[in-house]
């Protein structure tokens, strides 16, 4: 039985009915999941009243549910892609500063689903207190997990050894990102369903006024990060790098306001504020720049010349870049009321479609105006609106070759992984599972069937490492956790936190 809550994450798959939820009253009878029976007026109530909020009646699958389920799924296949491949090719790895990469998607495509399937979970709310509950305790489990796994505590999949120094434990993290966007944007949900609407009133512009509750939501998010951005003072600040004999500590000059650089930039300010210079990430992507590595774009030893802000601490998933995200999850929710509302493909289509070309329009004139560049560490106003705008017409396709036109079997591959998004996510992503097999080695730790695989299967076969990791990721594990998300549905295995 599907979890509503995996919906409301995001992360998981259900299977919901949009257009129709049931069966009318006087017919005395509801349909129950995978081929359940009849029961009597007296039990549908108590059914309705109980459960309608933990599972959506269902009465089919729908192609809706797999094209999310395949959005879903492709941003996972992303992120192992960039995760593991990255390394080898730095032109899809996270951008250093300015700039939009293949792994720059990664996060905003989450927090885009994560908005839809807000909209989609919490359509109908029968019990306020109990969705109250649900949302914070779905905010704590990814809070929970966020910490445990990007914390430090675990430290797959290369080094064995687990536990972390309270002093350097990282606060931060995807899942933490993810955690708070949901919190807020579900919380503005439920909170405003007595003014949704019912049905729209007639104009493009309505369902905007319909839910703008939602969208003043987003624009408060906009504008605290705006503020503090381009009015916080930062001052100089310094920080200390271990070696292995010593301890140096280096000053960064700053003493500006506004900065969108790396070195004196609001949004890191406010992490060394909040929550201290040791729980920060300890190897930004900044490093790779070519102020810091003559390697650049890939990742190298550093200049002699390297500035100090080259060697220091940088949170990506920070607490300033994570209220801007709050913007992401708002944008999705809109898609997600969207599909709601407009019963029609072409209508949906209109809708999606024109507001993904705005976002994308205005993204690039900000960043090629120099005004608000595309920075995905910074998590900035334009950045937002070009990974919304993509997210958007990624969406849209993904709909219209699963929904109208009826492709869904190329695509079954994406939707079995987006059904077991977080399993993956931890032994995928997260490095578990390799971690779990290199625990079993042959007198060294580098002698493991994971590093066998990859160098005599792969690498020595085709003569490259480059071509030979990438191809190590493609087969070894994106095919590995597909053909394994597949035989978990095929059996009515879905993976909970």
């Amino acid at each position: 039985m599907a979890d509503p809550g995996k919906m409301e994450e995001g992360l998981v798959h259900v299977e919901v009915v949009p257009d129709q939820e049931c069966k009318d009253k006087h017919d005395g009878k509801v349909e129950k999941k995978e081929g359940g029976g009849n029961i009597d007026n007296e039990k549908e109530e108590k059914v309705e009243e109980h459960n309608l909020e933990q599972q959506p009646l269902v009465k089919q699958k729908t192609k809706r549910v797999a094209t999310l389920d395949a959005f879903r799924g492709l941003t996972i296949v992303l992120m192992i892609l960039v995760d593991d491949a990255g390394g080898a090719y730095a032109r899809i790895d996270h951008s250093p500063w300015n700039g939009c990469t293949l792994a720059d998607f990664v996060m905003p495509f989450f927090l885009f689903i994560v908005g839809v399937a807000i909209a989609l979970a919490f359509k109908k709310i029968p019990m306020f207190k109990d969705a109250v509950k649900k949302i914070s305790l779905r905010t704590l489990k990814l809070l929970f997990w966020g910490i445990l796994l990007q914390g430090g505590y675990s430290h797959a999949p290369n080094d064995l050894s687990y536990g972390v120094d309270m002093k350097q434990i990282r606060w931060c993290g995807i899942l933490q990102r993810i955690a708070l966007a949901y919190f807020i944007v579900a919380l503005i949900e439920i909170l405003t369903i007595k003014r949704r609407p019912t049905v729209l009133e007639p104009g493009h512009l309505s369902i905007y006024a319909a839910y703008r509750w939602q969208w003043i939501g987003g624009f408060i998010a906009f504008v605290i990060y705006m503020v503090t951005t381009y009015s916080l003072y930062v001052p100089d600040w310094s920080f200390v790098v271990h070696g292995h004999n010593e301890a140096t500590r280096y000053t960064v000059k700053c003493g500006m306001r506004g900065h969108l650089g790396p070195a004196c930039n609001a949004v890191g300010y406010v992490d060394r504020e909040v929550w201290g210079i040791n729980h920060l990430y300890s190897s930004p992507v900044w490093q790779r720049l070519k102020a810091c590595t003559d390697s650049y774009p890939s990742s190298g030893p550093f200049r002699e010349d390297a500035p100090s802000w080259c060697r220091a601490p940088f949170e990506p998933e920070g607490l300033l870049s994570s209220i801007l995200a709050i913007l992401s999850g708002t944008i999705g929710i809109h898609y997600g009321h969207v599909l709601i509302h407009f019963k029609g493909h072409s209508e949906r289509l209109k809708q999606w479609v024109s507001m993904a070309l705005v976002l994308l329009i205005v993204a690039i004139i900000l960043h090629f105006t120099d005004a608000i560049p595309i920075n995905k560490q910074l998590y900035s106003f334009s950045y937002v609106c070009f990974t919304a705008g993509a997210a958007g017409i990624v969406f849209s396709a993904f709909y219209i070759l699963i929904d109208v036109w009826g492709f869904r079997t190329p695509f079954l591959f994406l939707e079995w992984i987006g059904m077991n998004a977080m399993l993956i996510f931890v032994l995928g992503a997260q490095g578990i599972l390799a971690a779990f097999v290199n625990g079993w080695y042959y007198e060294s730790t580098d002698n493991t069937l994971v590093y066998w695989i990859q160098k005599h299967v792969f690498i020595n076969v085709w003569h490259s490492e480059r071509l030979g990791t990438l191809l190590y990721v493609i087969f070894a594990e994106i095919v590995f956790y597909g053909v394994l998300s597949g035989i978990l549905h095929k059996l009515g295995i879905y993976w909970k936190l």
